[in-house]
């Protein structure tokens, strides 16, 4: 391959890929999956590991 062939394919490969319009499912899709995620990670962050809870903590009525 000739160096101008390569600067021709280098200049082909650096050209901006064609836009296409934004979906709105996908966008809300990915809304949902963020919000999902961090209600998650939020989870985790409030009951993590290490966390135990004692059985004789229980409630009882008499």
């Amino acid at each position: 391959m000739t160096p101008v062939e390569c600067i021709r394919d280098a200049r082909v490969l650096l050209n901006e890929a064609p836009s296409e319009e934004p979906k709105p499912m996908r966008l809300l899709a990915a809304a949902a999956f963020a919000a999902t995620t961090a209600v998650l990670l939020a989870g985790t962050m409030v009951v993590g590991p290490g966390v135990s809870f004692d059985q004789a903590a229980t409630v009882s009525n008499p």
